[in-house]
């Protein structure tokens, strides 16, 4: 069993991007700049922005948090979104989620311009990606196949079975997954909160990619041996130690792990491959504005 760790090749990717970075300003050109909108104090949201912000400054990338109140009106955001869209010094930005109930996702998500959209969330990059033409990929199923490509995992003519159909991950990796080339050219079955005899659809699969936010919902007994197992879920389960709970995916590590031949940890995993493609989706992005101001 090889353990797929996010950790150590997120870090690899970073300072891949960080000689590119290094390059740039060697010769004297603009270096990516990355800005986060958050609304409100959620403490997930702010962790997870924080964490993106530090990412920047080690790669030597520009960053720009914007933090805007809990009772920011749609059409306040929207407007910052505008301002975001025409400044020529950002490369891209994103919107983090959730977003307080006053606010229309959609409405948002689909204000921000596809060129700075490195979230890979607009409905204009969703299509092309669907299409097989080049886009910003969502950063974690983006992750999900820079982990599978760097470890070598076989996916041609494989089963893959995707646990979830949220747009983020679920979806988004289904499609990818069947496209042609490497990753991809596997068989894909889409399963979700409706689907029957679950359990007979995962132990036929050779890849599991498990996006449910259900704790160790994903059993030994449900995985066939040597199956390829990722665990896209974090939880936080409470318990009595000192900080009150453990993170935990959606799969039951300790016992999945005896049969599988690939499998991501929770934490370590899916998690930190996740800012390190945004980095990638910012440095792309900046790549295209280069070469459309020439």
């Amino acid at each position: 069993m090889t353990i797929l760790d996010g950790r150590k090749t997120s870090k690899d990717i970073k300072e891949e991007i960080k000689a590119e970075v290094d390059k740039m300003k060697a010769n004297d050109e603009k270096v990516p700049h990355l800005a986060a909108v958050i609304v409100g104090n959620d403490g997930a949201s702010l962790t997870y922005v924080g964490s993106k912000v530090r990412a920047c400054e080690r790669v030597g990338f520009e960053s720009t948090m914007v933090r805007m109140p809990n009772t920011t009106s749609e059409i306040e955001l929207l407007d910052k979104i505008e301002d975001l869209n025409n400044d020529d010094d950002i490369d891209g930005f994103i919107i983090q989620l959730p977003l307080p109930p006053q606010i229309n996702t959609q409405k948002v998500l689909m204000a921000v311009n596809p060129d700075k959209d490195v979230d890979g969330f607009h409905p204009m990059n969703f299509g092309k990606m669907a299409l097989d033409m080049s886009t910003f990929i969502p950063a974690t199923p983006f992750g999900i196949l820079e982990l599978m490509d760097r470890y070598g995992v076989e996916t041609k003519g494989k089963h893959t079975v995707v646990i979830g159909r949220s747009h983020i991950v679920g979806r988004p990796m289904s499609i990818l997954m069947g496209r042609k080339g490497f990753p991809g050219n596997s068989t894909v079955t889409l399963t979700h909160s409706h689907t029957k005899n679950i359990t007979q659809i995962t132990s036929q699969a050779d890849i599991i990619i498990s996006a449910l936010g259900i704790p160790k919902f994903l059993k030994a007994e449900m995985v066939k041996d040597d199956a390829v197992i990722i665990d896209v879920g974090i939880t936080r389960v409470p318990d009595d130690s000192e900080k009150g709970y453990y993170i935990t995916g959606d799969v039951d590590f300790d016992n999945v792990s005896k049969k599988a031949s690939y499998i991501t940890p929770v934490p370590g995993g899916v998690g930190p491959m996740t800012i390190a493609m945004l980095l990638k989706n910012t440095l792309l992005a900046r790549e295209q504005h280069r070469k459309h101001n020439r």
